[in-house]
């Protein structure tokens, strides 16, 4: 299932406003935030989908039947983009553990790139709910690249991607690759250049997050 939520009115709009705002969008404080807001909204999207038990509270003056959330949550975020939306995740799933991973791309002269892992930081995935957190879904490459490598962490019960943006290419690229999963997007462009940049977009996220960085 694809859940892109610019569908439905919301604050998440203003919040991808302000993001897209080549004006806005230069206070990095302000960036990151807005990162953190939607990616708040995404979880509360995402946690409608998991399975709920009843749970039964201790009050300090009775006691109250509810509901818990049953699923293992493993939270990872594609670094370094991704971190202002792990820690917004992290703060609506307080119990899940963590996993890291340093995805890239590594431009070479002729205009291609390629994707490099150098370090994932994971704990096992077997049986987990695994939630990704990639705040661009462009070519889908970084993505598909992660849970790939991620299968040498054992096999989640069920994976969902949390996204910001993504291409209309991309997010179907993903979907078509790995069947099963939930992506949850806050919009979906239609246009991918050839060197794999949404358009409209927004621009990078992680130079718009934390700075311009030196490619070597």
């Amino acid at each position: 299932m694809i859940y892109k939520l610019i569908e439905t009115n919301s604050v998440l709009t203003i919040f991808l406003n302000e993001l897209r705002d080549k004006a806005i969008q230069k206070d990095r404080m302000r960036f990151r935030i807005n990162i953190e807001r939607i990616a708040g909204i995404l979880a509360y999207e995402a946690s409608k989908t998991l399975i709920f038990e009843d749970d039964q509270i201790q009050t300090p003056l009775g006691q109250k039947m509810s509901h818990g959330i049953q699923d293992q949550i493993v939270i990872a975020s594609v670094l370094r983009a991704g971190l202002p939306m792990h820690y917004a995740v992290l703060n609506t799933f307080d119990t899940a553990d963590n996993c890291f991973v340093s995805a890239y791309r590594k431009h070479h002269k002729s205009g291609e790139f390629e994707i490099r892992l150098e370090y994932i930081a994971s704990p096992s995935l077997d049986e987990k709910t695994l939630i990704l957190c990639d705040p661009m879904i462009a070519s889908g490459a970084s993505i598909l690249a992660t849970l790939e490598q991620l299968q040498r962490y054992g096999i989640p019960r069920r994976i969902l991607i949390l996204g910001i943006i993504g291409s209309a290419q991309g997010v179907e690229t993903v979907a078509k690759k790995f069947p099963n999963i939930d992506i949850f997007i806050g919009d979906i462009d239609d246009e991918l250049t050839a060197k794999s940049y949404i358009v409209p977009g927004l621009g990078d996220a992680g130079d718009l997050c934390f700075g311009d960085k030196v490619d070597l």
